[in-house]
């Protein structure tokens, strides 16, 4: 296997979570009859440039397909942050009726409603059918393709060069992170910006956040790595903020190599931060595999032991990330009785791989579970606000990452 930046020879194992299905292949109640195709989910790290990264077993169109179910505008708090992004954007770069602004992987519209709203011209880029169509209801221009240079330089060539150019979680999901970064570069206008945000890989470490590694996610940036593939492709990162989304982000901004923007300290005091953390050494990402079984060990021992004490245990969050915390702990029904979610896009479904079912916040209170695992921890505070009335009948919160703890 060759590194996809680079092209390295990986020889160096970062984490083998073995098998596990795609964590957003949810399943209808007539699948779970039907034979389920189970993905290798084996990380490497490339010691010349050190990107993290698994190799491509299920391509990405078969992910982004019409049945994909995750949708940005559920969380409320997600919400709240792509709204004060627009705020923040639109003043810092002074954009206004005559800028154009695009976004990668729009999803529902989540972020885009915020422009128009503002009266900024934008439009969205977004394969999946299904998030597409609800975006276009809140009247948002989307084109329903994947992100590549090749769209880019059509794009470009309609006129449709952008101000801004953003992409919120999706670097990670680019399988050809090469092609993509010089499609980022031909849509963008000669004083344009690209805001990129992608969960910080040195947070994973020190967190323990094995649970964000699934197949939707091809690789997992390091602020080093991903400064190397822009510099490679004429882009030049000239500020860095650290964000408390999906456990710990980073938000880079860009433009052209050539351009006349000055590089803020934010950029050498990330690297600087990253290279105390060692992120440029081996041995910081071969001690990880100890600590994440250390993880399921604990959270196995918990279940077990609530069982033989008649103890009712249910999850919330019906999240990618819990599907593989699931998955690797190798937790059931038996175990889990079922998940809570509030999309209705999840209910009615059965996890992939555990099949735990998916359950309304009606049956939830119905039951009144005595332990609720939850699942999305990075949006834990705002799960427990919302769920506060379990203490009603005494229930309690419990996460695994990035330790037990119950709450």
């Amino acid at each position: 296997m060759e590194c996809r930046f680079c092209g390295n020879n990986l020889t160096y194992e970062f984490i083998d979570l073995v098998n596990s299905p795609p964590s957003n292949s949810f399943l209808s109640k007539d699948q779970l009859s039907e034979p389920e195709v189970f993905y290798p989910l084996k990380l490497f790290v490339c010691d010349k440039c050190f990107l993290v990264q698994i190799d491509e077993y299920k391509k990405s169109n078969e992910i982004f397909n019409s049945d994909y179910v995750y949708f940005s505008s559920f969380s409320q708090s997600w919400l709240e942050h792509s709204k004060n992004y627009v705020i923040m954007i639109i003043d810092r770069l002074g954009l206004d009726g005559s800028s154009l602004v695009a976004e990668i992987a729009s999803n529902d519209g989540y972020l885009l409603q915020y422009f128009k709203q503002n009266g900024i011209q934008c439009y969205g880029i977004e394969p999946s059918i299904n998030t597409a169509l609800v975006a276009k209801q809140k009247g948002i221009d989307v084109v329903e393709k994947f992100f590549d240079s090749y769209l880019a330089t059509n794009l470009a060539n309609e006129g449709k060069r952008v101000d801004l150019l953003l992409g919120n979680n999706v670097l990670a999901h680019v399988p050809n992170i090469n092609d993509f970064v010089r499609g980022l570069k031909k849509l963008i206008k000669d004083k344009g910006t690209i805001t990129m945000e992608f969960p910080h890989i040195l947070n994973l470490i020190e967190q323990n956040q094995f649970d964000t590694i699934y197949h939707e996610h091809f690789s997992y940036f390091s602020f080093y790595a991903v400064n190397k593939i822009f510099k490679t492709h004429g882009l030049k990162i000239y500020d860095v903020e650290e964000l408390p989304t999906h456990g710990g982000s980073l938000r880079i901004y860009a433009t052209h190599e050539e351009s006349e923007v000055l590089t803020l300290d934010s950029v050498k005091s990330m690297f600087i931060k990253e290279e105390k953390f060692g992120i440029t050494k081996i041995a910081t990402y071969s001690s990880f595999s100890e600590k994440v079984d250390k993880i399921k060990n604990n959270l196995l021992e918990f279940l077990i032991s609530a069982k033989k004490e008649g103890k009712k245990v249910v999850g919330y969050g019906a999240a990618a990330k819990g599907n593989t915390l699931l998955n690797y702990c190798g937790i059931k029904k038996d175990l889990i009785s079922f998940v809570a979610d509030r999309s209705p896009y999840k209910q009615g479904k059965f996890l992939p791989g555990s099949h735990i079912p998916v359950e309304n916040e009606e049956f939830f209170k119905a039951e009144m579970p005595d332990y609720v695992l939850i699942l999305p921890w990075n949006i834990k505070n705002e799960l427990i606000k919302q769920l506060s009335y379990i203490g009603g009948w005494s229930g309690k919160f419990i996460t695994a990452i990035p330790y037990l703890e119950i709450l």
